[in-house]
């Protein structure tokens, strides 16, 4: 991918799994929307160290932001509906 290409995704994602928002080593991205269709909580992730920033109850986008991600340093996206499956998608674009 190219500096300005976007990325998204969306993904069916099983109850207390999670949807990696991951650039390959070396990439760069700005993640610009999450959308869900379930109950989620918002991580940054290390590999190690998980924190736990935000959550949401059923549906709805986190519109407008600006998260920075490598692939070091990434967010995920856990589908924390107890009862099913959920959608969860994100846009953005790379930046590295």
């Amino acid at each position: 991918m190219a500096v300005g290409d976007t990325v998204a995704t969306m993904a069916s994602v099983a109850t207390n799994s999670y949807l990696s928002i991951q650039p390959s080593s070396g990439s760069e991205w700005v993640i610009h929307n999450i959308y869900h269709d379930c109950d989620i909580t918002l991580e940054q992730y290390n590999g190690a160290a998980t924190l736990v920033f935000d959550s949401a109850s059923g549906p709805g986008v986190y519109a407008k932001y600006a998260f920075h991600v490598t692939n070091s340093v990434y967010l995920r996206v856990k589908n924390a509906y107890t009862a099913t499956t959920g959608l969860i998608g994100y846009d953005g674009i790379v930046t590295k």
